[in-house]
Order: C-alpha cells, then sequence, then structure tokens
C-alpha cells in the first residue's frame, strides 16, 4: 500500500475531505505542507469523488497506517534495495480503516481506466474504421501498457484526466467528422444538447486536472469546423466571419457549464495565490530546477522519460528488464518513421487526385475539406502534441520527466503509436505485426506484478553479485540487537584496496535480543581519516529498507546487504575506515555498543591514488567546455582565518568565445559562505586540449564555526541583465544534468580530529 507514484500524498487529499473538512490552503513551505504535500494544489473533483466512496469508513489510523521510509531512494534504481516509500506491517487488517478506503479507490480507479479502454476503442474506429486491426491494436497497446494498469489501481488524479479527456475527444469527432455506420452515437451531433454535454465533460476535466483546460482550444477549432460545415461553404470573407461568430457561439455555449464547473476553482487560485493555476504554490512545495532546463538538457532525460511511459513501478524506482524498454523503444522509432511514410503517401495520393489544383484555387475550402476528411486523426494529433509541450513547459521548471505525465492524451498516444507502425505496411504484414505487439505487451503486462513488483519488496531478492565468507563477531548494541557477522568485498573480491569510482559492498547479519520499541536505523559509512567523515554512506532499516526494528521479535536473524560508492572526486591516496553502527532517526542519537562505542570498526581500506598525469586525476565536464582533469587541496585541515590554495588542472574542450569567472565556496548547510573566491579568467585565449593550471586562494573567515565543511567548484558568466549563469556538469553518457556546480572534498576547521565513525 502506499507504493504507487504519488498515491502517498493523493491519499490525504481525499481522507481530509472525507472528513468534512474544507479543500486546505496551500502553503509555500515545503516543510510546512500536510501530508496531501503538492497535491493540495491539484484540482480537487478525483479528490471529492474518492471522499464519497470512503466518508463512511473510520480512517483515523491514516498517521499509523501511512508509515514514511525515511532513508527511501525515491526515483533511484538501486541494487540493495531500499526502495519501498512505506513500511508495511504484515499484522495490519488490510479490510478495514485507511488501507481498506485506498482499496476502495483503487477499485474505483480501476472502472476508470477500464472506461479509458473502451473509449479509446470508440475513438480508434473512428480515426482508422477501415482498419479494424489497427482498432483493435490501438486499444491492446492501451489496455496492456504495464505503466497504465499499474496507475489504474492506484489512487491517482490521472486515472480520472485520462478518460474525461478521452471522452472529451469522441464527442469533438462525433460532432464533425463521426463515422455514418455507428448508429449508436447518433444522437450527438452539432446541436445544443452536444455541446453542453462537451461543456460538462470539459468542466469536469478541468476540474480534475489543470491538462485538461487545453481541450478548451479543441472545443473552439470543432466549433469553428461545425459552422463551417452548417453553411454554404462558399468562402467570402463575410462568410468566414459568420463561421469565426457561430463557431465562437457554440464555444461559448460549452464554455458556460465548464466555467459552472470548474471556474470556482481557478478563481479560488486567483484569490489565494494570484495565480489561476496555482503553480506558485505547487512549485513552492514540489521543489523546482537550479534553473530552467534547456531542450538539449530535456533530451538527456528521455531514457528515465521513456522507463516511466512503458512502466517504471513504485516509487519510480521499480524497473522491469532493459531489454525490454529497448524493444519498445525501438518500435517507438519505427512507428515514427513509418507514420512519416504514411503521411508522406497520403499526400502523394491527395495531390494524384487533383487536390493540388484545388489548393492553389480554392485554398481555405481545400484545407478546410482536408481537415473536415482527416478529422479524427487530427484532433488526435493535436491533443496528444498539446500535452506533449504543456509537459516540456513544465519540466523546464520542475523535476517532472516521468512518460505517465503524457497519460492525459494516452488514448491517442497509443492509436498513433499504432498506426505509425502498421498503418503504412500491406494488410496481412499489419495484421501480423499488431498481433506480435498486442501479445508481446500482453505478456509483460501479466508478468510485471510477480516478475518486477512483488519481488522488489522482499529483502531476500537482494544480495551482491559476488559471493562471500562471512567473518563472525559479536557486537551488541544496546543490548537489545547484536551484529553476528560480516563480508566487505569490492569489484575485485578485494577488502583492502579500492579506486575511486568502485564500489563497495558489505554484508551484515543480526540477531535481536530483546524487543525494540524504537526504530533504530542502520548506517555503513566510508570514512575518510584525515577529515573524519565519510566519502560514502548508506542508511537505511534493516531488510533492504522493509524491517524497522520495532518490528522485529527477539531471537529474530536477518541479513542485509549494502553497496557503497567511492565518489571520483575522493582525494587519493587515502586511508578509510569502514564502520557500522545504529540510530534513531528523529533524534540523530546513536545507539552505544557494550564496549561504549558509537560505531564498530569493519575494516580498514586504502584507496588507492587515481592514475594519471595530474594529481586527484579525474574527468568531469563542464557543460562541454572544460574538462576538469585533477586538483589539489593544499590542506584539508586548517584553522579559522588560515588560507587554502586550490590548485585545478582544467583542459578547454573546444576554442572558446567567452571569458569564464571561476569560482570555490566553503559553504556551511545553510549556505553560508565561510570562504569564497571567484577569478576572471581570459579563457577565450585558451588552446583547445591544453591543459591549465588554476590557483584558487580561500580564505576562510574568523568566524568560521569548527566543522567539516564541502569545497565547491564552478565556472560562470555573467548575462546581460547581470545573473549568472553556471555551467551545467555533463554526464559520462553525455546528458547535461542539473548540477551547476561540483563538490570536490570536504575542509575540515577548528576542531580537533575525532573520527566521525
Amino acid at each position: 500500500m502506499f507504493e504507487a507514484s504519488d498515491e502517498l500524498w493523493h491519499y490525504p487529499m481525499i481522507r481530509h475531505l472525507a472528513d468534512g473538512n474544507p479543500l486546505p490552503v496551500q502553503v509555500f513551505d515545503p516543510a510546512l505542507a500536510g501530508p496531501w504535500k503538492q497535491q493540495a494544489s491539484q484540482p480537487p473533483l478525483y479528490y471529492y469523488l474518492g471522499a464519497a466512496l470512503t466518508f463512511w469508513i473510520d480512517a483515523s489510523d491514516m498517521e499509523q497506517v501511512r508509515w514514511e521510509n525515511p532513508h527511501v531512494d525515491n526515483g533511484l534504481i538501486t541494487v540493495d534495495g531500499n526502495i519501498n516509500l512505506t513500511i508495511h506491517d504484515p499484522d495490519w487488517n488490510p479490510w478495514q480503516g485507511t488501507l481498506l478506503a485506498v482499496r476502495l479507490v483503487r477499485i474505483f480507479s480501476l472502472f476508470l481506466g477500464l472506461a479509458t479502454v473502451y473509449l479509446t476503442y470508440l475513438i480508434a474506429r473512428e480515426v482508422v474504421p477501415d482498419r479494424p486491426e489497427i482498432v483493435l491494436g490501438g486499444t491492446a497497446a492501451t489496455a496492456f501498457l504495464p505503466m497504465f494498469l499499474f496507475i489504474s489501481g492506484a489512487v491517482n488524479n490521472d486515472n480520472l484526466i485520462i478518460p474525461l479527456a478521452a471522452l472529451t475527444l469522441f464527442l469533438l469527432i462525433r460532432v464533425v467528422g463521426g463515422q455514418p455506420e455507428a448508429a449508436a452515437w447518433q444522437w450527438i451531433g452539432d446541436n445544443r444538447q452536444t455541446w453542453l454535454l462537451i461543456g460538462v465533460v470539459v468542466g469536469l476535466a478541468t476540474l480534475t486536472k489543470i491538462s485538461g483546460v487545453g481541450l478548451l482550444p479543441l472545443v473552439w477549432g470543432t466549433a469553428v469546423m461545425a459552422a463551417w460545415q452548417a453553411s454554404d461553404r462558399r468562402v467570402t470573407l463575410s462568410n468566414c466571419m459568420r463561421w469565426l461568430a457561430a463557431g465562437t457561439g457554440r464555444w461559448l455555449l460549452a464554455l458556460l457549464p465548464a466555467l459552472i464547473i470548474a471556474g470556482w476553482w481557478y478563481a479560488r487560485n486567483v484569490i489565494l495565490y494570484d495565480d489561476w493555476r496555482g503553480w506558485s504554490a505547487f512549485i513552492a512545495v514540489l521543489g523546482q530546477r537550479a534553473q530552467p532546463a534547456s531542450l538539449a538538457q530535456l533530451w538527456g532525460e528521455r531514457r528515465g522519460f521513456m522507463m516511466s511511459y512503458w512502466g517504471l513501478f513504485g516509487g519510480v524506482n521499480v524497473p522491469m528488464a532493459s531489454w525490454i524498454y529497448a524493444a519498445l523503444n525501438t518500435a517507438v522509432i519505427v512507428a515514427i518513421g513509418g507514420f512519416v511514410i504514411y503521411l508522406t503517401a497520403s499526400v502523394r495520393e491527395w495531390r494524384s487526385t487533383s487536390g493540388w489544383r484545388s489548393l492553389r484555387s480554392a485554398p481555405i475550402t481545400t484545407l478546410l475539406e482536408v481537415v473536415q476528411r482527416h478529422f479524427p486523426l487530427i484532433i488526435c494529433l493535436l491533443w496528444a502534441s498539446a500535452v506533449i509541450y504543456g509537459l516540456i513547459d513544465w519540466t523546464t521548471t520542475t523535476w517532472s520527466s516521468q512518460g505517465r505525465l503524457v497519460f492525459s492524451a494516452l488514448p491517442a498516444l497509443q492509436l498513433l503509436f499504432v498506426m505509425g507502425l502498421v498503418r503504412w505496411l500491406p494488410l496481412r504484414f499489419s495484421r501480423l505485426l499488431v498481433g506480435l505487439l498486442a501479445g508481446f505487451m500482453a505478456v509483460i503486462a501479466l508478468l510485471a506484478p510477480w516478475v518486477w513488483i512483488r519481488p522488489a519488496y522482499q529483502p531476500g531478492q537482494y544480495a551482491p553479485p559476488q559471493t562471500t565468507a562471512m567473518s563472525p563477531i559479536q557486537a551488541e548494541f544496546g543490548n537489545r540487537l547484536c551484529l553476528t557477522g560480516y563480508a566487505v568485498t569490492g569489484p575485485q573480491m578485494d577488502n583492502t584496496a579500492v579506486t575511486l569510482g568502485d564500489f563497495v559492498d558489505v554484508i551484515l547479519t543480526w540477531e535481536l535480543l530483546a524487543p525494540i520499541t524504537d526504530d533504530w536505523s542502520v548506517f555503513v559509512h566510508l570514512n575518510d581519516q584525515v577529515i573524519g567523515v565519510p566519502i560514502a554512506q548508506r542508511d537505511m532499516y534493516h531488510g533492504q529498507g522493509l524491517r524497522p526494528t520495532s518490528l522485529l521479535k527477539p531471537g529474530q536473524e536477518l541479513t542485509t546487504f549494502y553497496r557503497l560508492r567511492v565518489p571520483e572526486t575522493a582525494v587519493s591516496p587515502a586511508e578509510l575506515e569502514l564502520t557500522v553502527g545504529l540510530y534513531d532517526f528523529d533524534t540523530g542519537e546513536r545507539v552505544i555498543l557494550d564496549n561504549g562505542q558509537n560505531a564498530f570498526l569493519l575494516a580498514q581500506l586504502s584507496l588507492a591514488a587515481a592514475p594519471g598525469q595530474y594529481p586527484n586525476a579525474l574527468s568531469i565536464n563542464f557543460h562541454n567546455e572544460f574538462e576538469l582533469v585533477g586538483y589539489s587541496p593544499s590542506s584539508r585541515q586548517i584553522q579559522p582565518g588560515e588560507p587554502i590554495d586550490l590548485t585545478l588542472y582544467v583542459r578547454p574542450l573546444r576554442p572558446l568565445t567567452t571569458d569564464y569567472t571561476f569560482f570555490a565556496q566553503i559553504l556551511a548547510d545553510d549556505a553560508t559562505r565561510w570562504a569564497a573566491v571567484d577569478l576572471p579568467l581570459p579563457t577565450s585565449q585558451w588552446a583547445e586540449g591544453e591543459v591549465q593550471t588554476i590557483t584558487l586562494p580561500l580564505l576562510p573567515t574568523d568566524e568560521t564555526p569548527s566543522g567539516v565543511y564541502p569545497l565547491i567548484l564552478g565556472m560562470y558568466t555573467r548575462s546581460n541583465d547581470g545573473g549568472f549563469q553556471r555551467l551545467q556538469l555533463v554526464a559520462e553518457d553525455g546528458r547535461i544534468t542539473q548540477e551547476d556546480f561540483l563538490r570536490l572534498t570536504w575542509v575540515r576547521v577548528g576542531e580537533s580530529l575525532h573520527t566521525n565513525r
């Protein structure tokens, strides 16, 4: 429960309304937001419907059942688990309280998913009435899409916007280009009742999710087309004005019920937040990128986007097999090419039937006739494009590159996908390919819960890639929990030396000696002996994050696997200490061992010097402008007021036309700069590929408190408006990241060293 995307925050909105409370007023501080977080900024129809279904259930146990995992790797795919958003007590009764309420809303969502599949079928029949295999293929591609099925079984407002948007498309298609043989839908047409119905559906959509507002321009365009169809179709200036006026009148008729249904919500946003969309409050709670993402950066995020379109479960951290994504992404590429071939062939056919001459002699009439003939396809293309554009606009500001966020247009997208795959093929091959696609997607949809999702929440499924002998020990923590064995391995089965970028696998076995009422977290630290703080660490509950100590029983034994990765920027060579301990997450207080220590030393490891010509050799790409190939701080232990010289070795990656300023800072957790230097350099005069040696002098203030602080590095130019344009880091795969500075190492100021084990 609560392991589906955002369900953890959608359900509290339902419970809040089910208890008879008014809509919450969103705050602009994420620390003060309620359990619904940013979802309080979403239009509320889905939540009201969920509340109507569950108001009779006593869900006062929500705070107990909604037990969040404080260490969860949300959005990260790991080899050692810790992917569960919440903790699950097997003793809870799933058919009462909050668990029952969530299940009822999930069942409601399933029925909405069935409606989506049926509406996909209806739309497909209108788009390709002569190709039943595409109709069935588009329907199957929607019905068996693993991510769609996953969301359809969760508490999520996507489940309501998808069928409402699909119903709107179907109604618009029937008004302008509906198939005459569909007798069951003959009542839908260019009449007052239909336009009012369209307005009601659009109003419900806009009260479900803000993407529903994007349907209004489609309604206006459809209304103008309907006005043209109802006229004598002679193109004159006065007739064009009449079409626009009549179409706008139809649109206003549809707008009336939409405003009645949803207008109050957007007016409320203006009153409360001075923002009709409510995005200011939404973003304040959700968080945003340090700087707007470029199209190149968004393109670099395409892998995760496509994974979360096909199926990336849990907290966007439970993937399917990688070859499945490769196969489906390949199919998308083929579909895009096939759609271009189909469009090209259609244009050639149209030109061969005097369409080109008609376009030259009567362009407006010809274009309107083309739109009328292909209206079902055009409306699907426009809606899919609008949703994708809206997501691009949204993700330039926020971290929202998730494929499921285009599901508002899912029926159109899946139908276009299948059309692109087979519309250009002969019928025999088309049927075969559609059958293969539908069968493939049905199989992976059937396997997903049992092969990928369920095992991800079973601790025994996680193990290091290499087996090794355990070393027995007896280390008691608080006379309640005993560490009984451990094993430490690296990539080469050598636990005495590691190199930059290596991983260190740790296996720990535990035995509960006495009941524990608190939930003790495990920490595994790889400490640098010079500065006494971890350069790598892993914190989680026992059992790969699934078994907090309060759920364990005396005598119970368990094994947990941890993977730590040595950062590429670590200072080397160095001596490292691998330690393990327990602490209370809420207070930070550590559990004391029977020997009086607060951590147990597992192993001492040597960090080998990075091979290369320069100190601390590495390769860090700054926006394809510079490569940092090495660095060297003059010291990492200083007193307040004592200087540090940071030497950099930087290689220009191309001929530069801009002079950049290099900066280095020693920062506190609250972003206080205890030392900073900005050094303008004539980088436009540097030769491509020639390594430059740069020294940045840092002088911490005399008031610098004792502590350990990160040392960061970056480059920037000044924009015309006086702002700072920092260079973003580029990942090894060429993806532009959001990071606009690099944390090099840590600096200890003032206090004497007591290793933080």
